[in-house]
């Protein structure tokens, strides 16, 4: 049985209305996936997943709308599409075991945008984004207080708590960096930050040097990673981008040299493989 959620009283639209062409699309998607869940007739494999077996597609779901979004924009709507299908799964099987609703999921997150934005639908007045980001942790740490009882309220949630640890390592950097900003917990800029790099570089290469063994050297190098992430947030780009730029351009250039060797690539001395990768980055960028 799926619980009722109460009524929401949603702000009155804009002038732009964000409702679908066909009103009946969404429905549609509804019975479409209760469908695939049903006992009687239904899809095998639907009918055996979990919200643990889903896990891994979501993951890789939301990492296709971003390559729509960096490479393909013509793929963007059917993307969102089978993101917007993993949402729709979770809830089906959550409806079926009577522990929340597509509308549960829906109100949720009405209720949040309308309460965290107060300078839109309320009478808070801030003057930049980093005002916004600001009162957005403060009214997210509140909900979490008021959301507990005496007897089961937990200690003080972090203001990290709530950043993933399944997120890719240098995103996780990038969001943690990000959160405790919010708090007044950063450098002012990011010559600050290269003054923190060079440190920690320096602790690094002592590591290595003064053979303090691998533990230390991994350490220290994990450490680095981290305050190189905290550069490039501070500069406005995510390391992870970054990283995932210099991959693609490590690929470009490889594929440019691995044709150039044609079949005599594993019999190139290293002298020769230099040679051919100069001309791979006058050739490709």
């Amino acid at each position: 049985m799926t619980k009722t959620p109460p009524s929401t009283q949603a702000p009155q639209a804009n002038t732009h209305s964000t409702s679908p062409q066909n009103p009946d699309a969404w429905q549609a998607l509804l019975d479409v996936v209760a469908k695939l869940r049903d006992p009687q007739g239904g899809c095998p494999w639907d009918l055996e997943q979990t919200h643990e077996s889903l896990t891994p597609y979501v993951v890789e779901e939301a990492y296709e709308v971003v390559d729509a979004i960096r490479h393909e924009r013509g793929d963007l709507a059917g993307e969102l599409g089978d993101l917007l299908l993993q949402v729709v799964l979770h809830s089906q099987i959550a409806s079926e075991e009577g522990t929340f609703s597509i509308n549960d999921v829906l109100q949720h997150l009405t209720k949040k945008l309308i309460h965290r934005h107060p300078h839109v639908f309320g009478d808070t007045k801030v003057s930049s984004t980093k005002e916004v980001l600001e009162n957005w942790e403060k009214l997210k740490r509140a909900e979490k207080s008021s959301g507990d009882s005496a007897e089961t309220a937990p200690k003080k949630k972090s203001v990290i708590s709530g950043v993933p640890k399944s997120m890719p390592a240098l995103f996780r950097a990038h969001r943690l960096g990000e959160k405790v900003s919010r708090v007044g917990f950063d450098w002012t800029n990011s010559t600050e930050v290269l003054t923190k790099v060079r440190e920690e570089l320096k602790e690094f290469e002592e590591a290595i040097s003064q053979n303090q063994g691998e533990a230390a050297e991994f350490e220290e190098l994990g450490d680095l990673l981290f305050v190189l992430a905290q550069w490039a947030r501070k500069k406005g780009r995510p390391a992870e981008e970054l990283l995932n730029e210099a991959n693609e351009k490590f690929i470009r250039r490889f594929t440019h040299l691995e044709l150039a060797a044609g079949d005599s690539l594993d019999h190139q001395t290293p002298q020769e493989l230099e040679v051919l990768w100069q001309k791979a980055k006058e050739a490709v960028g």
